[in-house]
């Protein structure tokens, strides 16, 4: 029988406010267990195939200064016929005074960290850091198509195939525990699709407002052609991201710095040096998404999965150009949060009534309390926080 636990404290979410101009970069991180992890990282690449990132403030069309060491890894071997060299930018932050190399280490929990479509590794970073402290491994992997990765020309974008590229990523680096998967909006899409296809090396799952919750096509949107696509994707500018993020990610929320960084950062990818190739990936992006709706296989995922959702995000591919009849039956989390927890046959949903699509930027603190908890207990001890939530089991 369900349980239903309604945790309530008074304040709710405090009011946001307005902070200085965004900068363009992140401060690197000189903690101590960030510079162990950094030596470690270094004397633990031991394949061909996985190597720092040269030029890495700029490369692959993307100008931007990331928080911790950036790494390559070579898939190209593992697409049959491809012609271009596909490289999958990553993170990897090992906790303090672990050393892979090193047989008489043991071998810790490795957290993977998925992005969104308008997100990229460093936006994940806030929540890894205490995660490294605490003793995790921690990947921020960033997929083909996105941000410091390879932008190719003649890749066919499947989430089957991206699930595989993480898993032989997890593999490359001589990781033999299976992770605990973690992945949010597009990120979360991604990650039921790995469980799907891995069930067997996912420890567990979380689900930060994914995308996937219900099937576009089916509900009415409109089919739209690749050179629109494409167009949308080239008309994208500061202005568009953040009016589309303060309607959809804060809705109701004062707009600060520390939602704006994240605008000014993918802004430099839309006007990098490899921009069409951009706009392309993302145009075959936004119809893999539409094609692929994970909903419809969420009574098969395996493991333990914690979904966490906001009650006002409205993010809803295809909604712009979709008729008002059909606008008005799509993006409502409240519901699609409550409908997938009831199909997931091992999961728990914490639904958020004053939040939007990016609870981990919007309430930091919170979300770090709670994905904390969830990767020490497994969702035991989530009660105990006092959530201003909906929980359902």
């Amino acid at each position: 029988m369900m349980k239903l636990l309604t945790l309530l404290i008074a304040g709710a979410a405090l009011p946001l406010t307005s902070a200085a101009p965004a900068s363009t970069a992140i401060v690197k991180d000189a903690s101590s267990a960030d510079t162990d992890a950094s030596v470690a990282a270094t004397l633990a690449r031991s394949s061909k195939d996985i190597y720092p990132a040269k030029c890495p403030e700029n490369v692959n069309g993307f100008n931007y200064t990331y928080p911790s060491t950036l790494w390559f890894y070579n898939l190209t071997s593992t697409v049959p016929g491809s012609s271009e060299v596909l490289e999958m930018a990553f993170m990897d932050l090992l906790p303090p005074n672990y050393n892979p190399r090193n047989a008489g280490n043991k071998e810790p929990q490795t957290i993977l960290l998925l992005h969104g479509k308008n997100f990229c590794g460093p936006t994940w970073y806030a929540a890894a850091t205490p995660l490294q402290k605490a003793g995790y491994r921690v990947i921020l992997p960033e997929q083909l198509g996105f941000c410091k990765s390879t932008k190719p020309t003649q890749y066919s974008f499947n989430l089957t195939s991206l699930a595989t590229n993480t898993r032989n990523l997890v593999k490359a680096l001589g990781i033999t525990k299976p992770p605990i998967v973690i992945g949010h909006s597009l990120g979360g899409m991604l990650a039921s699709r790995y469980a799907l296809t891995y069930p067997e090396f996912t420890k567990s799952l979380m689900l930060v407002s994914p995308i996937g919750l219900e099937d576009w096509k089916q509900l009415g949107v409109p089919d739209r052609s690749f050179d629109l696509l494409t167009g949308d994707e080239k008309s994208t500018t500061y202005a568009s991201l953040r009016g589309y993020e303060q309607a959809t990610y804060y809705p109701g929320a004062e707009w600060t710095e520390d939602f704006d960084k994240w605008v000014v950062m993918l802004t430099k990818v839309y006007e990098g040096d490899q921009k069409e190739k951009f706009w392309a990936d993302q145009a075959h992006v936004v119809e893999m998404v539409l094609g692929q709706p994970t909903i419809h296989d969420y009574n098969k995922i395996k493991p333990k999965t914690l979904l966490v959702v906001g009650e006002k995000d409205n993010t809803a591919i295809g909604k712009v150009w979709s008729p008002p009849e059909v606008q008005a039956k799509l993006g409502h989390y409240a519901v699609l949060g409550r409908q997938a927890q009831a199909v997931i046959p091992d999961a728990t949903l914490v639904s958020f009534p004053y939040l939007g699509h990016a609870p981990q930027i919007q309430e930091p603190e919170m979300f770090n309390r709670l994905l904390a908890s969830w990767v020490k207990t497994g969702g035991r001890t989530l009660e105990s926080l006092k959530l201003n939530a909906t929980i359902i089991r």
